[in-house]
């Protein structure tokens, strides 16, 4: 039997020019997409298999040079060029040809296979121009492949010919002329590094004095214990890294300017569609305004439409929940199914109409490029208040779900600044927010209910940016460095990505309602039944004891014991505090009533502090798989903890100004 061919193929290229699309087309998997740089935080793997050939393919977060930075750029460079594929597939965006080579030249320095993938071919198709890809491959002596990710097209063909590039084994260097000076430094370092075989093993010597006179620091590392490493450090010593790496920059440009005008035609600069939105949606008056406008109506229309669903899901559970507890024996076991699985879980579906429906909407805007824009509209205010622009980016898919947004951070080169970003981003509201906002809005608020929760998103937004003030002007003293990122071209939405995108979203609200909500409501419920003979939810039943005992810091919020112990059990999943609430109030009323209408009844609720109580779970304590990659992602307790605090004594501070602050100024019932 033949031995089946396997290769590892690595996915690189400059943020947001499709890679990740392009993966999903060659894997059949379905990673998620974002029209803005940054999706891709760590590498991802797929295979792919044609006429007997195993493909292992790799995802590779953005990069714009093997010189690498943010620590995004550490993953791609490190697996390029510690792991060594058989082949990189570099995605270059058609239509920014000369900023996408550069990455290019680089990787032929470096000796890898590579494939390039002219992606996003139909927009240069669109606009005119012709890229000649017969003598781009010529030239650069790298096989070159048009796709268009988003259709599929050019896929087949690509993994074609990285099959034929695989099989032809090690691969020349290509070098680039760096003039006659710098080539002497490199010819003088590449003889000191080639003392230790060690390094020649690892590296190829010639791309590594490059880099080394680049002042790379992750190939200055790999030299520790070296035995030339002494010798290398004193001739760097003598070098201006900055003044070689500018030269050499320019030098990778001339010999990409020299090649661009034999392989692409009206490949020129001018005026776009997208250019002449962008003068109306990033103007600096009206920019902020027209995103706030956005999101408004986002979350009023997710309100409105998804009113009606969750209305007739409510009262079916409701009559579900009366039914099984009158007609159904023992009494424990009704009260079980009754008060414990559908009072708990089924309270929770309620609101997956309005989960879908926001997220549906979302990725409209995400993947029109819009968010992306939103970015640079908050840059100038963000970076006033000491936060990153780039810490936009997270902070935007923070709306999803804190744990990547946070992992998203590795975008962010500076230390401080990713720090900053990490313990500011679990203050924007996540999907599992949502259902207790619509809760408790849908309870108190009446037609206003889409306007009270679009203001805890503009809450948790302002808190995020004025925290970030704070530490940048203690723990944490420095100036955010500057934001630079590529804004990528508007496109029109397909129903298609964006019901992917809003089921990914939706299903893993339905897988927790299976797993840890039902756990959740199931402990939940025998707290509030036990010790045998209390009252059910009473403050006898071991749920009321835990409640008692931690209540007296929640009553100056005027937040009674039941809602104390939901959200105590919120710090596991924040969607529990929703099943929580429907045991202790929404079930076994005996009288068909909704969980809404048993916060009205005998919550002790009004507007000014079930606000009060919504800010509070906006911005204390985020749920464990939250603290798990702050602690994953810092790689301090120290700064774990501290995040804990600050966020436990602002959620606080904030629903006590909220509570006591209106009550005074005549604000209650």
């Amino acid at each position: 039997m033949a031995a089946v061919e396997r290769y590892r193929i690595a996915l690189a290229g400059n943020p947001n020019v499709g890679k990740t699309t392009l993966f999903n087309a060659m894997t059949g998997m379905h990673q998620h997409v974002g029209n803005f740089p940054g999706v891709t935080v760590e590498r991802r793997s797929g295979r792919a298999t044609r006429d007997g050939v195993e493909l292992e393919v790799v995802d590779l977060p953005g990069t714009y040079s093997l010189t690498a930075y943010s620590l995004d750029e550490v993953v791609a460079r490190e697996y390029i060029v510690e792991e060594r594929p058989d082949v990189v597939v570099q995605v270059v965006d058609a239509t920014n040809l000369e900023r996408n080579l550069y990455l290019t030249t680089q990787l032929m320095e470096l000796g890898v296979r590579v494939v390039i993938a002219l992606n996003m071919a139909d927009l240069v198709d669109a606009r005119g121009d012709f890229i000649d890809t017969v003598r781009m491959r010529e030239f650069l002596e790298i096989p070159v492949v048009r796709t268009t990710a988003v259709e599929g097209a050019g896929v087949e063909e690509l993994i074609a010919t990285v099959i034929a590039e695989a099989r032809l084994g090690p691969h020349h260097e290509h070098e680039i002329g760096y003039g006659e000076a710098l080539e002497v430094s490199i010819a003088d370092l590449e003889r000191i590094l080639a003392r230790d075989p060690d390094i020649e093993r690892r590296y190829r010597l010639r791309w590594a004095a490059v880099k080394l006179l680049e002042g790379d620091e992750r190939v200055l590392e790999g030299l520790v214990g070296s035995p030339v490493e002494a010798d290398v450090r004193s001739f760097l010593a003598g070098v201006d890294q900055v003044e070689v790496e500018a030269i050499m920059a320019d030098k990778r440009y001339e010999a990409i300017n020299a090649v661009l005008p034999h392989v692409c035609s009206r490949c020129v600069p001018r005026m776009t569609a997208s250019d002449m939105i962008d003068r109306v949606l990033m103007n600096r008056y009206l920019g902020i305004p027209i995103f706030l406008a956005l999101m408004w109506g986002a979350f009023e229309l997710t309100f409105t439409l998804a009113t009606p669903f969750s209305t007739a899901i409510d009262m079916g559970f409701a009559w579900m929940v009366d039914a099984v507890n009158a007609n159904m024996e023992p009494a424990w076991l009704a009260s079980l199914l009754g008060d414990g699985v559908i009072g708990g879980v089924g309270f929770v579906i309620v609101f997956v109409p309005n989960i879908f429906i926001l997220f549906l909407l979302i990725s409209f805007l995400e993947d029109s490029g819009y968010l992306a824009r939103a970015a640079f509209i908050m840059d100038r205010l963000m970076y006033k208040l000491g936060l990153h622009g780039k810490s936009f980016i997270p902070m935007l898919m923070g709306f999803g779900c804190n744990v990547p947004a946070i992992m998203a951070t590795r975008v962010i080169e500076d230390r401080r600044d990713r720090i900053i970003s990490i313990i500011v981003t679990p203050f924007i509201s996540c999907g599992a927010r949502l259902p207790i906002y619509v809760l408790f809005a849908g309870a108190f608020f009446g037609r206003q209910a889409g306007a009270v929760i679009f203001s805890l998103y503009v809450l948790g937004i302002a808190a995020a940016v004025l925290s970030a003030k704070l530490l940048r002007r203690t723990v944490l003293r420095g100036r955010p460095s500057a934001f630079i990122m590529e804004l990528p071209p508007y496109r029109l939405p397909t129903l298609r990505s964006s019901a992917r995108h809003m089921w990914e979203h939706g299903s893993m609200y339905l897988r927790k309602a299976g797993s840890v909500i039902l756990l959740g409501a199931l402990v939940m419920w025998a707290l509030a039944s036990y010790p045998a003979g209390v009252e059910y939810g009473s403050s006898e039943s071991y749920a009321g004891m835990v409640g008692r005992a931690i209540a007296p810091a929640l009553a100056p919020l005027g937040l009674d014991w039941r809602i104390a112990v939901a959200l105590l059990f919120g710090l596991v999943a924040k969607e529990i505090v929703v099943s929580s609430l429907g045991v202790l109030y929404g079930a076994g009323s005996g009288d068909g009533a909704s969980l809404s209408d048993g916060l009205q009844a005998d919550s002790g609720l009004h507007p000014l502090n079930a606000y009060g109580a919504m800010a509070f779970t906006l911005l204390y304590m985020p749920c464990i798989a939250t603290v798990a990659v702050i602690r994953k992602e810092t790689g301090s307790w120290k700064w774990t903890l501290f995040a804990l605090a600050y966020g436990l004594a602002l959620a606080w501070t904030v629903a006590f100004a909220i509570f006591q602050g209106g009550t005074l100024l005549g604000f209650g019932r």
